[in-house]
């Protein structure tokens, strides 16, 4: 698993209007090659009075799975342009799809392609970028009368606080990366004077804004 990587929020949607044609991106979180083509499915479907539905994804970890689609349009003015947003930006596990509604007045290549690319890029801006990074949840069981020392500590801490469950005793859950987890235990045996039982959770991934 990646330490650290950059998608998309999820869903979104974006559009504008260029020499009177509308360019309508769609945008969302895939994980999957099926997830891409079914959602690229969906919106043509949505859109099936478009004159275009091009669309671009990239996908896994080393971004192994990168398609792109000029759906009608001259060859290399859509897709590869889409394409080329997200690999600049190093979005992975992300699609997109770009419905043209032609408008009468012809861009040229040069413009069609800075066309699907600006819509892309916008789209992308309207939809929120996350940063994703591999982190612990590592748990501390307390007695009740150390939980708002802990919390307060905690919460000025370099750490992030997941949830407080409270049970016989408190459980209070952090996020806490990977290298420094042994700066952590150190941190919260010192806290609560070694009277805390601290243990490893999950490993998952938790998403801040870009």
């Amino acid at each position: 698993m990646l330490h650290h990587y950059t998608t998309v929020k999820g869903y979104g949607e974006h559009e504008i209007t260029i020499e009177r044609s509308r360019f309508i991106a769609y945008v969302n979180r895939v994980e999957t090659e099926e997830q891409a083509q079914d959602f690229i499915a969906t919106i043509k479907k949505k859109h099936h009075d478009a004159n275009h539905n091009c669309s671009a994804y990239m996908i896994g970890e080393q971004n192994l799975i990168q398609k792109a689609n000029d759906d009608g349009e001259p060859s290399g003015t859509a897709g590869v342009p889409m394409l080329e947003v997200l690999k600049k930006r190093d979005l992975k596990d992300t699609v997109v799809v770009v419905t043209r509604y032609f408008g009468g007045i012809k861009l040229g290549t040069g413009g069609l392609i800075r066309a699907y690319g600006r819509s892309t890029s916008e789209g992308l801006n309207a939809t929120g970028v996350v940063e994703r990074r591999l982190v612990r949840v590592m748990k501390t069981k307390i007695d009740y009368t150390w939980l708002g020392k802990v919390e307060n500590e905690v919460r000025s801490s370099i750490y992030q606080l997941k949830d407080i469950h409270y049970l016989d005793a408190v459980v209070v859950e952090v996020y806490v990366e990977e290298a420094l987890k042994d700066q952590f235990v150190n941190w919260m045996t010192e806290l609560t004077n070694g009277q805390g039982e601290i243990f490893e959770g999950d490993v998952e991934y938790l998403e801040s804004d870009v």
